[in-house]
């Protein structure tokens, strides 16, 4: 019995440090949502995502503005109704239209745009509002 014990107790320890908590997770913002979509000119290329990749995740490190963010690939389809076309998706959410606007120029965007922009051939946004 002693050993079910410290067993069960070790188990969710270790889920407990391991799994998401709120003290450590960042509470997704619906004031205002940021999507984007890229399409690499050469998805197949493991250089250029890469370099993608690099790039896009300190942007998202050192943006002053993004409460929240998610970047993406596409899972592989099932559905007719899902587009899988893309390279990568990247999700931000803000506290505020002003804040998002501020995001559009500040040095750490302008600095992935130099960094990546030859990277891809198509970016879609979608911007929406919480309703």
């Amino acid at each position: 019995m002693k050993t079910l014990f410290y067993t069960v107790l070790f188990l969710t320890m270790t889920i407990a440090s391991y799994g998401q908590n709120e003290e450590h997770m960042k509470n997704f913002d619906s004031n205002f949502v940021h999507t984007v979509f890229f399409w690499l000119k050469n998805p197949e290329s493991v250089e250029d995502r890469k370099a993608f990749e690099k790039s896009i995740l300190k942007f998202m490190r050192d943006s002053k503005y993004a409460k929240t963010n998610f970047v993406g690939i596409p899972p592989k389809a099932t559905r007719d109704v899902v587009d899988g076309s893309f390279t990568y998706s990247l999700v931000v959410t803000f506290e505020s239209a002003d804040a998002q606007t501020k995001y559009q120029t500040e040095e750490a965007h302008n600095l992935f745009v130099e960094e990546s922009s030859n990277l891809w051939t198509k970016v879609i946004v979608y911007d929406s509002l919480g309703i």
